[in-house]
Parts: structure tokens; sequence; C-alpha cells
């Protein structure tokens, strides 16, 4: 039941860190999915998958927040309660076939495996994939901050 719970917060959370307006509540959601996502892999037995999970989201929020502080305008326009709630709402229906539809299955035991075995080989290619994510961002920031430096934006 407690992974039903935590799917459902994982799907809420990246919701809304989809469709919030404001950068800073955005960024604040895509911590919570950051979190929710490491919970699952601690839960499932991969912990070293866990721990990986966390170092790259506290690295990408960290780009996210300070991108979002530095380049985006300040506007007092704040989320309705309406938009907040659909939202929400949304995630929850989202997650409702995770609710139901889950194959029921019980662990068979913590993984053994070494560090290097869990991170390359049983998620190797989400590695890799965030890894690049991260590096799109950080160099995409780069050169609109050097742009903006150089007065061409």
């Amino acid at each position: 039941m407690i992974l039903e719970i935590l799917s459902v917060g994982l799907i809420v959370s990246a919701c809304l860190a989809l469709f919030l307006d404001e950068v800073h509540y955005a960024v604040g959601a895509l911590a919570g999915t950051f979190f929710f996502i490491s919970l699952i892999y601690a839960l499932n037995g991969s912990v070293y998958g866990a721990v990986f999970q966390f170092a790259v989201g506290i690295g990408t929020l960290t780009i996210l927040f300070l991108s979002g502080e530095m380049l985006s305008e300040k506007t007092k326009k704040k989320t309705s309660p309406r938009k907040f709630a659909a939202l929400v709402g949304g995630g929850v229906a989202l997650s409702l076939p995770a609710v139901f539809l889950s194959v029921s299955g019980t662990p068979q035991g913590y993984s053994t495996a070494s560090f290097g075995a869990a991170l390359w080989e049983m998620r190797g290619l989400d590695v890799v994939l965030q890894a690049v994510v991260v590096l799109t961002i950080a160099l995409g920031i780069f050169i609109v901050l050097h742009e903006k430096k150089r007065g061409t934006i």
C-alpha cells in the first residue's frame, strides 16, 4: 500500500512541476518528484539507485533554482487555488491505474549488487539520459548567462 501512496505523490508532484507558473513552486514540486523516486527505489531494495537519484536530483534542483532566480522576471502572479486543485486532481486521476492495477508481488530480498552493478547494469540507460538532461540544462543556462553578460539578450 505504501508504494501506491508514493506513486500517487510522484505523479501529483510531477504534474505540479510541469504546470505551475511560478518557477520557485515548480522547482519545489520537482524536488518532491525526485524525493518520491528515491523513496520508491529505496523501498524496492535499490539503495544505491536511491542515493544516486537523490544526488542527481539535488544537482539538478540547484541548477534550476539558481537559473530560475537569476533569469526569470519577478511577477506577482499567483497560482489560483482552482488551478492548483485541478492539477492535483489530474495527478490523482493519472495515478489511479497505478493504485488499482498494480501487480502484487513481494521483493525477494535486498540486492547485494555492488554500486557499479546497481548503477550501470540495472539502470544504465536512465542514468545516462539523466546526465544528458543535466548537462543540457547546464549548457543552456551557461549560454543564456553568457549572452546576457554580452548584452545581446
